[in-house]
């Protein structure tokens, strides 16, 4: 009976730390759409722990050609745990209503490889629940497109920078060169000796 109670205990200690080791902030705690699929990421399983710059994106704006630069920042810090999650919206009325036309500007005319999600409200009650928590933890709502939230891992620390702040500015780099070098990898328990 011992040996079963201990058992038993063992069991449920892992799980409630596996359950722990996955649980996110405002920020993380969703699943979003992917653009042009019907398939949801868990935001949480998928990004627990890297270094985040989340960026309301449009198709139709002066600053779309700042798509390269987000993907050149993306292939050169995403070994350091860099993740780019762009955000396509209409909330200015300058993205296609066809999440075809859409993907079509990103994939093929920018080259884009980072995740992006369908097309969603960014400001106001509307706004989706990743954009509600970062205007909540910086008091900055976008003013347009291309607004970039950097994010630490810990989700602890969101700074902002608006549309004319280009994802190549040295003071822009700075941040998040410093958010990389304090992030802390997340530990999962160890269940290989299950």
């Amino acid at each position: 009976m011992k040996k079963w109670l201990t058992v038993l205990t063992v069991s449920v200690g892992m799980v409630a730390s596996s359950a722990m080791a996955n649980q996110c902030g405002d920020i993380l705690g969703h699943s979003m759409q992917q653009l042009k699929t019907r398939e949801s990421i868990d935001l949480c399983q998928a990004y627990q722990g890297k270094t985040l710059l989340i960026v309301n994106t449009a198709s139709k704006c002066g600053f779309t050609p700042q798509f390269d630069a987000l993907e050149a920042l993306y292939q050169q810090y995403q070994a350091a745990g860099l993740v780019v999650l762009g955000f396509p919206s209409d909330s200015f009325k300058q993205e296609y209503a066809d999440a075809e036309k859409t993907a079509e500007v990103c994939y093929l005319t920018y080259g884009v490889q980072f995740p992006m999600f369908a097309s969603s409200k960014v400001r106001g009650k509307e706004a989706n629940p990743v954009f509600k928590a970062l205007i909540a933890k910086t008091g900055e709502s976008p003013s347009w497109n291309f607004n970039k939230y950097l994010v630490s891992a810990d989700e602890q620390t969101v700074k902002h920078f608006g549309s004319r702040t280009k994802p190549d500015n040295k003071d822009f780099i700075a941040e998040l060169e410093k958010m990389l070098a304090e992030a802390k990898p997340v530990t999962k328990p160890d269940t290989s000796g299950d």
